[in-house]
């Protein structure tokens, strides 16, 4: 505490010429306050710039003909989460409770004028935990249909989960303990991603006539660069979520990030290799990803040690996890974000039962700790589950989410935009293709990329 005081009363007095023009000297408490509230909104810079690791993440691990809608789904979950959180999030999440279940004050951020800058801080996370589905139904649902669902999910369903766990709720009340998020954030969209890719169905071609065709996605230096940037935006994610630059928390909340994604890296890495021969770069990429999803929830609460062993873990988890979900659980998810965010998301928030130097069971503190976590964790799936479900059930009564065969054929970018992410020449148009359910259909260059390949499909299914 004493380093942080100094180091703020050195900033006053760099300040002070300013100051004493108009001969008002700052308090302490003042400057405080200032660098508190720069730290945080740091922290809301870093967390938007994730986004684009999200649109550069899920183009890359997709297919060229559908790039252009995740990008601009990417950036329409952005900007509806940000406007749909003042409206209501922030007032659902941090407002008066209604029995430790939901907020009832504060909408528009009437009476909490005060606390804009936490509730933008609090916003980019409400989108974040929306775009996580938006890499699991790539390629084939509706553009409108994913609007309602990043709704409902930034408006209501995340926002429950927040109060529950940080604004006041029932789980807080308990002990739940999820500093900045495996459980509220991620979990919470990663449990909407299944539900919704199994409203959705796999995409064509994928699951043909008993076998589990890879569908690679056209660029994995894009997706390389998604994960840089995301691995980067997370230091804002947990660090910020101190709230306060705190030179005793901080240090330690970013020395925990960068170790468990780390070694999320690196258990991945060698697990495939001893696994299939030979190392996978996308599940190591993704490695990445779950080692920083796993720490997110105790990263205040571990030490150094305890981080990497948490990420060694969620790399290990993750590289059982993904076949799982597209070979026994058929859950057809182009770019992992279920076993990254829900596997990881999970055991970060049961690992702060085991490793918290607070209450978690390596530490003397016994079960309790780890029975609250379990039920923060079951709590969020339960409720996650029912609320996503209702809504999808509601709208495909309506109207179907998904797109035509013949749209989902010729790739949503021209279906649902009349354009493309790249550039091509009329010259190229003149193959046939015959996609694995056995239909011909006109292929350019485009198409022909993202053809699938027999024996290599044959190679990897073998493989898993």
């Amino acid at each position: 505490m004493f380093n942080r005081l100094a180091v703020l009363l050195f900033g006053g007095f760099a300040l002070s010429p300013a100051v004493y023009a108009e001969g008002n000297v700052p308090a302490v408490e003042e400057v405080v306050r200032s660098v508190d509230l720069v730290w945080m909104m740091m922290g809301a810079f870093l967390v938007f710039f994730m986004h684009a690791g999200f649109a550069m993440l899920e183009t890359g691990f997709s297919r060229s003909k559908n790039a252009l809608n995740i990008l601009t789904k990417n950036i329409l979950t952005m900007s509806i989460g940000s406007v749909l959180y003042f409206f209501i999030g922030y007032a659902i999440m941090f407002g008066e409770s209604f029995h430790g279940v939901i907020g009832t004050s504060g909408f528009l951020l009437h009476g909490h004028a005060d606390q804009i800058g936490f509730a933008i801080f609090q916003a980019v996370f409400a989108a974040t935990c929306a775009t996580i589905i938006s890499g699991a139904v790539a390629e084939r649902m509706k553009l409108s249909s994913y609007i309602v669902l990043t709704i409902l999910m930034a408006g209501l369903i995340y926002p429950i989960v927040g109060h529950w766990a940080w604004g006041g709720g029932w789980l807080a009340d308990l002990g739940f303990t999820d500093f900045a998020g495996s459980s509220v954030v991620h979990l919470t969209g990663a449990v909407g991603a299944v539900v919704t890719v199994s409203f959705l169905g796999p995409r064509i071609g994928k699951y043909t006539q008993g076998k589990i065709n890879v569908i690679p996605g056209h660029n994995l230096p894009l997706g390389a660069l998604g994960v840089f940037i995301l691995w980067f935006g997370w230091f804002g994610f947990n660090g910020g979520s101190t709230l306060v630059a705190d030179p005793e928390k901080v240090p330690g909340v970013i020395a925990a990030t960068l170790l468990s994604g780390s070694m999320g890296v690196l258990s991945s890495c060698f697990y495939t290799r001893f696994k299939f021969k030979r190392i996978d770069p996308s599940l190591t990429m993704n490695g990445a990803l779950a080692g920083l999803v796993g720490i997110t929830a105790g990263c205040a609460n571990v030490t150094p040690g305890g981080a990497m062993i948490i990420g060694l873990i969620s790399g290990v988890l993750l590289v059982e996890a993904v076949p799982f979900f597209d070979r026994v659980a058929k859950l057809d998810d182009p770019v992992g974000a279920i076993a990254v965010h829900g596997v990881s998301g999970v055991w970060g928030t049961i690992a702060v039962g085991l490793f918290s130097t607070d209450g978690g069971l390596f530490y003397g503190g016994g079960l309790h700790l780890l029975g609250i976590q379990t039920l923060g964790v079951v709590s969020v799936i339960i409720w996650t589950v029912a609320a996503t479900a209702g809504c999808l059930w509601v709208m495909t009564q309506i109207s179907s989410i998904r797109v035509s065969r013949e749209e989902e054929i010729s790739g949503l970018d021209f279906s649902e935009h009349g354009s493309s992410a790249y550039e091509t020449t009329k010259s190229i148009f003149n193959e046939n293709f015959v996609d694995p359910s056995g239909e011909a259909f006109g292929m350019g260059l485009i198409q022909r990329l993202d053809r699938l390949a027999p024996t290599t499909s044959k190679t990897k299914a073998e493989l898993g």
